[in-house]
């Protein structure tokens, strides 16, 4: 799947948005791509999971045990991922600000998960995942995403594929350009900054 055949996908599900938004992170950017919104389509969702699985090197494909996505964002294309590389997908989560396996997932030592998620911007989110997954027992040996809004500066730690490279600019909140300083602010995400 090409750059430009990813962007229709999120065009055609009313997921590219423009504005004034409140990232994850705590940065502001004039865009913003709800992958909520272009996951809620199941036809859609298994289209750009088969598009990423496929994107991932050979030896990572045939050498991982089980995927695992961060809750909320990376739920549907963890799971998605899980059904493209014939694997069990399971989720972190974290009901008290950080993220560990609950509702009886666990890992066997040593396992090698590939971590995936929906959006990368910083990373953090990734390396909080990937610190719960070691600390269950697995081993991350590469991470994947829908979406690396990070202008490829993200370092999770290991390799990483994302199905599209975005260069979107983000400001910190007292650094806005002015065109977007008078644009209400919205949230669209699933994190408290």
């Amino acid at each position: 799947m090409t750059d430009e055949q990813v962007l229709a996908e999120f065009r055609a599900a009313g997921a590219l948005l423009e504005g004034h938004f409140i990232l994850s992170s705590g940065l502001r950017s004039p865009r913003y791509l709800q992958c909520a919104r272009v996951l809620m389509d199941p036809a859609r969702a298994e289209r750009l999971a088969r598009a990423l699985a496929a994107k991932l090197p050979a030896e990572v494909r045939s050498a991982i045990d089980v995927v695992v996505s961060p809750a909320m964002g990376g739920v549907i294309i963890g799971h998605e991922m899980g059904r493209a590389l014939g694997r069990p997908a399971m989720f972190v989560e974290r009901p008290e600000g950080e993220f560990h396996l609950r509702r009886g997932f666990a890992l066997e030592r040593g396992a090698r998960v590939l971590l995936v998620e929906d959006v990368v911007t910083t990373g953090l989110s990734s390396r909080e995942a990937i610190t719960a997954v070691e600390e269950a027992g697995g081993r991350v040996i590469a991470a994947a995403a829908l979406v690396d809004r990070s202008g490829g500066t993200a370092d999770l730690g290991v390799p990483f594929t994302p199905l599209i490279r975005i260069d979107v600019p983000t400001y910190a909140a007292d650094d806005l350009p002015s065109d977007l300083a008078v644009i209400p602010a919205v949230k669209p995400g699933s994190r408290a900054a």
